[in-house]
């Protein structure tokens, strides 16, 4: 495996933990309103940060400093959370959706447990609905994932559901836009648990990224679309064997403002804090994903 990746990635990796860890306040959640009562954007970000600190906490390549900044977020967005009591909260206001539960097994993964909502999702997955779900395939997929994590059995094949899925028909390259680079990367992302289980993914799947990824890195990173170009760098690192890509590593570290936040294109980040944070707070979250795993994956193949 090429390993001149590995110092952009870890770079990139630590400047986005610190923006982070300065720029929590972004992730609070509003106070004094009932769980049904705050935006699903709210809690998504707060999901996204928990999924994220999950990644590092798992994978254990990061410094003690980094480790100790992604232990305090993962901490921080639980807290957020009330220590799982307000997702237990929207799932009985909501049974019908999975978004609860998928939530929870990021930070299951993390080590954290609420036990009453545990049982719930153990009772939903069991019924009959949770098989004939109307979601998109990479959707159910998640839920798949989730029910995984929680060592809950899946309420679907995620077989039958991959070859319903963008990338499962493997078409042609040149028609990737941005709906269908989101299925694809979070269909891997799914399939894979993040890189924990690159065989999740079929070996002809495997081909066909091999084949088209290095077309997808060059376009993204000519047209400067870091977040997705952040998140193909994931799926790289979730395949069987990542090719690593050093020069679009080096871009994405150039890319980067000197305070660790990563933007989403060519788009100058607003002076103001909030909305700064708004715009660039995911490709952020991505950069970190996506260096830990890097160097994760570079770190497993010298061993």
């Amino acid at each position: 495996m090429n390993t001149a990746s590995v110092g952009p990635a870890r770079l990139v990796c630590s400047r986005a933990l610190g923006w982070l860890s300065r720029a929590r306040w972004g992730f609070a959640l509003p106070e004094g309103v009932t769980a049904a009562q705050i935006p699903v954007q709210a809690l998504k970000s707060v999901a996204e940060l928990g999924l994220t600190m999950s990644l590092v906490d798992r994978e254990a390549v990061a410094g003690a400093k980094d480790a100790q900044a992604a232990g305090q977020l993962a901490e921080f967005a639980w807290g957020q959370l009330d220590g799982g009591s307000l997702l237990y909260r929207r799932q009985l206001d909501d049974p019908a959706s999975s978004f609860p539960m998928e939530v929870y097994a990021s930070f299951v993964r993390a080590g954290y447990r609420h036990r009453p909502l545990a049982a719930l999702c153990a009772h939903l997955v069991g019924l009959r609905v949770a098989r004939v779900r109307e979601l998109a395939p990479h959707d159910q997929l998640a839920v798949v994932a989730a029910a995984r994590q929680l060592g809950l059995p899946a309420p679907v094949d995620p077989l039958v559901l991959v070859e319903r899925t963008w990338l499962g028909g493997q078409p042609e390259p040149w028609m990737l836009d941005a709906a269908a680079a989101y299925a694809l990367t979070h269909t891997v992302f799914h399939l894979t648990d993040f890189g924990a289980d690159p065989g999740g993914l079929p070996q002809e799947l495997q081909e066909y990224l091999h084949l088209w990824m290095p077309v997808w890195v060059d376009v993204v990173t000519e047209t400067k679309a870091w977040d997705l170009l952040a998140e193909l760098l994931i799926v790289d690192a979730c395949l069987t064997t990542p090719q690593t890509y050093p020069q679009a590593w080096e871009h994405l570290a150039q890319a980067q403002y000197p305070d660790g936040m990563l933007p989403h294109g060519t788009t100058r980040a607003p002076r103001d804090p909030e909305k700064a944070f708004r715009n660039h707070y995911h490709p952020t979250l991505v950069a970190v994903i996506a260096g830990t795993l890097a160097v994760s994956r570079s770190v497993g193949a010298r061993v």
